[in-house]
């Protein structure tokens, strides 16, 4: 990427996205995405994402009203000449579908595009536009959705402290030697039918229970 400032007459601040204020900066940023209009190119960490170019233009109308509703209406006007004959609803649908798909998101729980129901689609974060490459901005939700998903409570049902560790073996072995001890007493008892003395009946415990720990 190239890492020359272009020169233009605008504030060191950062602008609000709205209806024509995208043309008073080359880059646009919002989470972990940076928008370099001038290449036309969408990077996620740094990382280019390969977007169509009405996919480009749908992530370009959303952004230009941010916060407020993009009926669908206004997005095929924007992405389908007047003498164009598709499916506009299947075909506005597949769009920001695929759009979804590049940026991570989801329609059940989104954090970048919203569909609002019998009217269109909102763009749920404030991008910031400015003329310089780097980054800053934290989404609005406050984590990533990679975050979201290593800080969820699955992520530390199999943490265990040393402590707990050493306790869970502990009970593992007192658990084997109680099967062990008994084991053995059953054999003796089967072997030996004939009644045995409290001393004698004392030493074989030992005597077994010196086995099973060795």
């Amino acid at each position: 990427m190239p890492s020359e400032v272009i020169a233009m007459q605008e504030p060191d601040n950062p602008t609000i996205p709205g209806p024509g204020l995208l043309s008073s900066g080359r880059y646009i940023h919002f989470g972990p995405f940076r928008i370099d209009q001038q290449r036309q190119e969408v990077t996620r960490n740094g990382v280019r994402l390969k977007l169509q170019g009405k996919v480009y233009q749908t992530l370009l109308t959303l952004l230009e009203k941010t916060g407020e509703v993009v009926t669908r209406e206004e997005l095929r006007l924007r992405l389908w000449p007047a003498d164009t004959h598709v499916n506009y609803d299947a075909n506005v649908n597949t769009t920001v579908n695929k759009l979804r798909i590049a940026l991570g998101d989801s329609s059940d729980k989104p954090l970048y595009v919203e569909t609002i129901p019998r009217k269109g689609y909102s763009l749920l974060v404030q991008p910031e536009i400015s003329n310089r490459v780097g980054n800053s901005h934290i989404p609005q939700n406050g984590v990533h959705r990679e975050e979201a998903v290593f800080s969820s409570p699955r992520a530390g049902f199999f943490k265990f402290s040393k402590s707990d560790l050493w306790v869970v073996l502990g009970a593992i072995g007192l658990i084997l030697t109680g099967m062990l001890l008994g084991a053995g007493i059953m054999r003796f008892w089967m072997s030996h039918p004939s009644p045995v003395s409290g001393p004698s009946l004392a030493l074989l415990l030992l005597r077994i229970l010196e086995k099973a720990l060795l």
